[in-house]
C-alpha cells in the first residue's frame, strides 16, 4: 500500500487537529505551521474532509477547524481511503478474491496480496488519531510484543549451545 502526499498530507492536519480536540478551532494557517504543510493544499485537502463530514468549519474571528468526532472515532482506515481509495496496492480486497478465482496460475501471489491488505487494514482499521495522537499505536505495541517472543526462545537455544561447548 501506498499512501499519497495528499494521503498523508491529510492524516498529519487530523493530528494536528486530534492533539486540540475539545479546546477550540484552529486556523487554517496554524494547521500548516504545526504539521509543516502547503496552506494552499491544505485548504483543499481540509475541504474534502469537510465533505466526508470528518471536520467542519467555524467563521468568524474565533473561526477555523475542528475534527466533528472524537479522534478516538476516526479511524486512519476512514482517511486513507478518503483521499487514496483502497488501502491494497493491487485493488480492492473484492478484486483480489475475484483474481484467486479466475486466474488459478497466479492464485498463491494473489492470495499473498490479499493477506498483505487484510492485515494492513485490520491494522489502519484498528488505530485512531486518539492511538496516534497519544503515540499509544496498537501495532507498535503488536510488533514490539513479537519481537520479545521471538528473541526469547532464540536466545535460549544460543545459550543452551554455548553451555554444551
Amino acid at each position: 500500500m501506498k499512501i499519497s502526499q495528499k494521503g498523508l498530507y491529510a492524516l498529519q492536519a487530523i493530528m494536528t487537529l486530534g492533539r486540540r480536540y475539545g479546546t477550540e478551532t484552529v486556523k487554517i494557517r496554524d494547521i500548516a505551521i504545526d504539521s509543516d504543510l502547503p496552506e494552499k493544499f491544505l485548504e483543499l485537502i481540509l475541504l474534502e474532509l469537510k465533505n466526508a463530514r470528518i471536520v467542519e468549519s467555524v467563521r468568524g474571528a474565533k473561526g477555523g477547524y475542528r475534527l466533528r468526532r472524537a479522534p478516538a472515532e476516526i479511524k486512519l482506515s476512514e482517511i486513507i481511503r478518503l483521499v487514496d481509495g483502497p488501502l491494497a496496492p493491487f485493488g480492492d480486497a473484492d478484486q483480489l478474491r475475484g483474481l484467486i478465482i479466475t486466474d488459478p496460475d497466479h492464485r498463491a501471489l494473489y492470495s499473498v496480496f490479499l493477506e498483505v491488505r487484510d492485515a494492513a487494514a485490520e491494522i489502519l482499521e484498528n488505530t485512531s488519531v486518539a492511538d496516534i495522537v497519544s503515540g499509544s499505536s496498537k501495532s507498535r505495541k503488536r510488533s514490539s510484543t513479537k519481537k520479545k517472543a521471538k528473541k526469547g526462545p532464540v536466545l535460549s537455544i544460543v545459550h543452551k549451545a554455548a553451555k554444551s561447548k
